[in-house]
């Protein structure tokens, strides 16, 4: 196959099927995922003999079990998908709505209307029900799409591609509209994040290995996380229950997601305290513990901690914890080591509470709150494409709203300028 002359080919259907996605109603959207939810559920065989193909090829390639685990379509998995695609269609519609209308001195009147932003590549790893995500947000939010998953999953993607395309079909929008890229070949690529004059944007969703590629190679606007290297820093008037459950649940609920806390930071002054009560609850949890010099006066028998622990997303159960010289120290050290994702501040204090949301520069702050609900459902908006740690465009959980633009829309009547 010639990848560069596919890959054209694609991007220039997607285009095409854009610009009709982007004049359909809402009403012809929903109907596309509604009849996808309904092809999904018709095509469960087809689905789990794909699947077990995939599955197959991976024990056969060495793959492990978180993989493999991952890359599995159980029939909840797939129950879940068909919810997913019913529940975003069940979600208001961005595309249309005109905000901030105002009169100015010479008559007319200006606003912003929101807008589809074109086509969207995504690139993602592993998980199949990622292809059924990614593609209703893109079609409820007047989009065209690009989909490129992992080689392991191929087989998957296309089952659910078929659906997708019968989903669309059946609500009269082009079967383009949404494109899994059907070649393992890494070169489509890519060849896909350095067409701009097909696509958009794109997202990628996977490993840091991953999005470094993108983002170093794409010719084309990236929406991306490189990591998660998230704070709870423990104030000197937090609630101490409160700080001891928003702590354990922040690193213990999940421990390989980009919103799980990888690094503890603890007021001096309540530090002897604190960490009296943390530390047996995190060993209690199974997780290791790396302290600086002064957490290991208080916790003697868990390891130091290098400067590279403080930089580390670990994705398992290991927590780097350090004692802060208050507010100021939790800070400085947020800002020069945070991945810009999530930190949370455990205080009673709303003075210092004010201060950590405005002075972290990160892409969610919280108080009092585990940052494990960083993330698109918790926050209402929905399924989430991603978790963008960029200040251009979108920022946070990257929703319907996330893959839309904004023009300006001016209304006149017969107004001349003088």
């Amino acid at each position: 196959m010639d990848i560069a002359a596919y890959m054209t080919e694609v991007g220039q259907q997607a285009r095409a099927a854009a610009t009709l996605v982007a004049r359909s109603t809402t009403e012809t959207r929903n109907r596309a995922l509604l009849a996808t939810a309904e092809a999904l559920d018709a095509a469960r065989s087809e689905l789990a003999t794909a699947n077990a193909r995939d599955l197959a090829s991976g024990k056969e390639s060495g793959l492990d079990a978180a993989m493999l685990d991952r890359l599995e379509l159980t029939p909840e998995r797939v129950d879940t998908m068909i919810e997913g695609l019913r529940q975003v269609a069940s979600l208001p519609d961005p595309i249309g709505a005109i905000t901030d209308m105002t009169y100015r001195p010479s008559g007319i009147q200006v606003g912003k209307m929101r807008v589809p932003l074109g086509v969207i590549g995504i690139i993602y790893e592993s998980r199949p029900n990622v292809t059924v995500e990614a593609a209703s947000l893109c079609i409820k939010s007047g989009n065209a799409t690009i989909l490129r998953g992992g080689s392991e999953s191929i087989h998957s993607n296309q089952a659910i591609a078929l659906c997708l395309a019968r989903g669309l079909a059946d609500a009269g929008l082009p079967e383009s509209a949404v494109q899994v890229v059907k070649t393992t070949d890494r070169a489509a690529v890519g060849e896909l994040i350095t067409m701009p004059e097909y696509v958009d944007v794109i997202v990628p969703r996977g490993g840091k290995g991953l999005i470094e590629r993108i983002s170093r190679d794409a010719r084309v606007p990236v929406i991306k996380h490189l990591d998660g290297v998230c704070h709870v820093y423990i104030d000197s008037h937090a609630d101490p229950e409160k700080a001891l459950n928003v702590a354990v649940n922040s690193k213990t609920h999940r421990y390989g997601t980009c919103n799980t806390m990888e690094t503890l930071l603890v007021d001096k002054e309540i530090a002897a305290d604190m960490l009296a009560l943390l530390g047996p609850a995190f060993i209690e949890k199974g997780v290791e513990l790396r302290g600086c010099e002064q957490t290991r006066e208080i916790l003697a028998d868990i390891n130091a901690a290098t400067e590279a622990d403080w930089e580390e997303e670990y994705l398992a159960p290991v927590l780097a914890i350090r004692v802060v010289d208050g507010l100021d120290g939790a800070i400085e050290h947020i800002n020069r080591y945070s991945s810009r994702h999530t930190d949370s501040i455990i205080t009673e204090n709303y003075t210092r509470a004010r201060r950590f949301i405005t002075e972290v520069d990160s892409s969610s702050v919280m108080v009092n709150a585990s940052t494990r609900f960083a993330d698109g459902f918790e926050y209402g908006l929905g399924a989430e494409i991603g978790i963008s740690t960029d200040k251009i465009h979108a920022r946070g959980p990257v929703g319907l709203e996330g893959l839309t633009s904004q023009k300006y829309v001016v209304f006149g009547d017969g107004h001349v300028r003088a």
